[in-house]
This record gives structure tokens, C-alpha cells and sequence, in this order.
């Protein structure tokens, strides 16, 4: 960690977290925030889903909803980013407070509800930083809580921001949104998924698509949606996002209504990766999040059948800088398990994520 880190963090802390988070964005903005470039080695770099990433850590969507600071988390030290979610109007999301830190748990928990700019108001910031970039840059995507077609939406926001971003993420599965979850049946995702394809079709360049799905899946449902996955053609899954359970949280804030994320997170989205990738027989391109913390969380992830993960939580523990500390660790790590190349270690534990 920077001692610029070492200082602000404490700082940070002591303010409410959504207006930290604000104040963290604005400082990245700045160009105040560790700026390393993108951490690769030839152990690390890796294609997922035709993208080339320099290493497989990524940031994950919720940290610039807006598209705000791309250009300089581009060189904070990340393979990939996500950027979002957007809908296709501005919405303002859930009232405040919609944001809670649990220390105890190293987690958080949000019900911000999709509150964005709006997509057009997110193609004009992108068209202002077009150009060579470091790393992918994607966007999540969703729809507006009072959309009557809410599969028409995700189409939509791909149509206007399909061409200012190298892959972008269907998300059936924030918690904050009433009745989005729903979308992860067989069907209505059968549906949706087809929706969006044809939008993907009518891009002057196509982008990877993926699915991003809830940890909160029993076995059959996860067949399920690798079923549809699969016939849909899309490009990987990205598993998982926040979740509802709480068990066994210690925080006095554990009750408030929303997702959760952070360390108690880690093992139960890592179980439905693992669960995915035998579903999928390692054919499609998993991307791990939920509770990566370190190296060897990201190491566990990939073994257990990721091949790229993301973070966000951490980061309002480790500083931004967490990123490249991950990177630089993961490639001592894989040495020292005797894997040449990222792709060799990926699914070599997930077994023993399904008897757990």
C-alpha cells in the first residue's frame, strides 16, 4: 500500500461510504491515485473470450457506475475493466443511506438500485477517451426498475454503448432491483439473451457478451442457466454478484436489506463457479468474483474454473494499489505451483469446491 493510501484510507473511512466513494473517484480523477500501468509477465497475460489481458485481475462493475475515471483506472494496475451498470435512462437508484462498511466482516453491504447517468450521457464520456487503451474496457448493463420491457432495455443500452466498449455484461442478478432475479429462468434469460444477440449483430464491431448471475443458485438452477448459456453463444459468465444470505456475519449492520460483498462472499460464489464450470465442461469462459481479497484468493478462484477474476470490495480495504499487489502475487504463485501459464492451473481444484 502507498503511503498516500496509508494516509487517506483512515480518512476515507471516517466519512460516510457513499461520500467516500465520491471523494475516492474524484481523487482518481486527480490523477492522486497509484497509477503502476498494467502489471503483465508472460505467466500472467492471457486471452479470455478473444480480449487480450495483460494480467487476469479485474475491476468489477459498481466502482465507476458512470464511467467517470476509465482512463485512470487503465493504468492502476488492472487486466480488465467493468465499468457500470448503466440502463438506458438516468435513474437516481434507492434513497440513502444505501451503502454500509462491516469492518467485522470485511464486507460490505449496498442497495443503490442501478443509479446511473443514463447511457447516452455514458457514450459521450467514453467518446471523450477514445483512443489506445491499456487494458479492455467493458460495461455492465441493465435495465430501468420501471421499464415494461425490461429485455428491450438491456438491448438498448448495448446499441448505444456497444461501440465505445470491448465487451459488455448482461446483469440479471443485482439484488436492489424488484423482480430482476426473476430474469434468471430459463426462459425469460432464453429471451433476453436472444434480444440482446441480435442488438450485438447490428454493432458495427460485436463485442463478447457475458452473463452475470447470483451466487443465491441451488444446482439445478445453475444447470439451467449453463444450459441456456450455451445455447445462447455468449461469450463466458461472470460469477458471481452480491448475495442476500447472511449467514454467520458478526456486524451490527449485517441486517440491513441489500447485497452483500466482501470476504463472506468468497466461498459460496466460488462453490457456484466451480459448480458452472462442470456444468460447462471448461468450454466457456468463467470469470470469478466475490470475496477476492489476495493472491491466493485469486489463485483459489482460478483453480476452482475462473479464468480472470475481479474485485471491488477489497479495495475500500487495500487501496486502489491492491490491484497490482494481486497481480505481482498471483505470478509468484503460479510459479511456485509449477504452472507455466495462467491457463494450465485453471479448474485443477474445482472438485474439491463441490464436496465442500
Amino acid at each position: 500500500m502507498s503511503l498516500r493510501e496509508r494516509v487517506g484510507l483512515p480518512v476515507l473511512h471516517r466519512l460516510d461510504p457513499e461520500r467516500a466513494h465520491a471523494v475516492a473517484l474524484s481523487a482518481l480523477r486527480a490523477g492522486l491515485a497509484p497509477q503502476p500501468g498494467p502489471v503483465t509477465s508472460p505467466r500472467l497475460a492471457s486471452r479470455l473470450a478473444g480480449l487480450d489481458l495483460p494480467n487476469p485481475v479485474g475491476l468489477a462493475a459498481g466502482f465507476d457506475k458512470g464511467a467517470e475515471a476509465p482512463h485512470r483506472l487503465d493504468r492502476a494496475g488492472f487486466g480488465f475493466l467493468e465499468l457500470g451498470g448503466v440502463t438506458p435512462r438516468a435513474q437516481p437508484g434507492n434513497p440513502a443511506p444505501r451503502l454500509w462498511r462491516l469492518p467485522a466482516d470485511r464486507a460490505i453491504i449496498n442497495r443503490f438500485g442501478f443509479n446511473n447517468p443514463g447511457a447516452q450521457a455514458v457514450a459521450e464520456r467514453l467518446a471523450r477517451h477514445a483512443g489506445p487503451r491499456r487494458v479492455p474496457w467493458g460495461l455492465n448493463i441493465g435495465a430501468n426498475r420501471d421499464s415494461p420491457d425490461r429485455a428491450h432495455d438491456y438491448a438498448e443500452v448495448l446499441r448505444v454503448l456497444g461501440p465505445h466498449v470491448d465487451f459488455a455484461t448482461v446483469n440479471v442478478s443485482s439484488p436492489n432491483t424488484a423482480g430482476l432475479r426473476q430474469l434468471q429462468g430459463a426462459d425469460e434469460l432464453g429471451d433476453l439473451l436472444a434480444g440482446v444477440r441480435e442488438a450485438n449483430a447490428g454493432l458495427s464491431a460485436p463485442v463478447p457478451i457475458f452473463l452475470k448471475i447470483a451466487p443465491d443458485l441451488d444446482a439445478a438452477q445453475i444447470s439451467a442457466i449453463a444450459r441456456v448459456a450455451l445455447d445462447a453463444g455468449i461469450a463466458g459468465v461472470v460469477a458471481t454478484n452480491t448475495t442476500t444470505d447472511r449467514t454467520g456475519l458478526k456486524d451490527p449492520r449485517a441486517n440491513e436489506t441489500g447485497g452483500l460483498s466482501g470476504a463472506p462472499l468468497f466461498a459460496p460464489s466460488t462453490r457456484v463457479l466451480a459448480r458452472l464450470s462442470v456444468e460447462t465442461g471448461g468450454t466457456l469462459p468463467l470469470i470469478g468474483v466475490g470475496g477476492v481479497g489476495s493472491a491466493a484468493d485469486a489463485l483459489a478462484k482460478i483453480r476452482a474454473g475462473a479464468s480472470a477474476v475481479q474485485l471491488y470490495s477489497a479495495l475500500i480495504w487495500g487501496g486502489l494499489s491492491l490491484a497490482a499487489r494481486i497481480a505481482q502475487e498471483l505470478d509468484g504463485l503460479l510459479a511456485a505451483e509449477g504452472f507455466a501459464t495462467l491457463a494450465e492451473a485453471v479448474g485443477t481444484d474445482r472438485d474439491r469446491w463441490l464436496r465442500d
